[in-house]
């Protein structure tokens, strides 16, 4: 790997229930050189960005034990499936949009279902893109601008 490609390894936190959907999409980042969490739950990704008060369930950026968990790992692009049991993709699309510290982070929503309405409640509430599954190589190579954009 060259010099320029690690000093620009982005870390993408990828949210999806389905195994086969994470899978996939880990391995189109990772060929696309970005460093990649994966998580199987909305609640997971708020436990990892330190947004979830271990104790209580409620929203929390300041927690130690969350902070420990996620070991300070900085996230640059977040990227989550809409349809999940529990916290959906637009739940936790809210949640880091609300967020002071996580506010500015770009979030990408993904979905097998094309729903007009969705797609634009979505984009409405911050979501910097919706991609439809499956994810294509192509979509993943939209992702670097909203990076470079959210760096500077």
């Amino acid at each position: 790997m060259d010099g320029v490609a690690t000093e620009t390894k982005f870390h993408v936190l990828a949210v999806d229930d389905s195994i086969i959907d994470r899978m996939l999409i880990e391995r189109l980042l990772k060929t696309s050189s970005y460093q990649v969490t994966v998580v199987d739950s909305g609640v997971k990704a708020l436990e990892f960005l330190g947004l979830l008060d271990d104790d209580n369930g409620s929203i929390d950026s300041t927690s130690n034990s969350t902070m420990r968990n996620h070991h300070e790992v900085q996230v640059n692009l977040i990227i989550t499936d809409y349809s999940m049991p529990g916290i959906t993709g637009y739940d936790l699309l809210r949640k880091i949009k609300e967020s002071t510290s996580l506010k500015n982070i770009p979030v990408v929503i993904m979905s097998s279902e094309n729903v007009p309405s969705r797609i634009n409640n979505c984009l409405e509430k911050g979501a910097e893109e919706f991609f439809l599954k499956p994810v294509q190589k192509s979509d993943v190579n939209k992702l670097r601008s909203h990076l470079l954009r959210a760096m500077a």
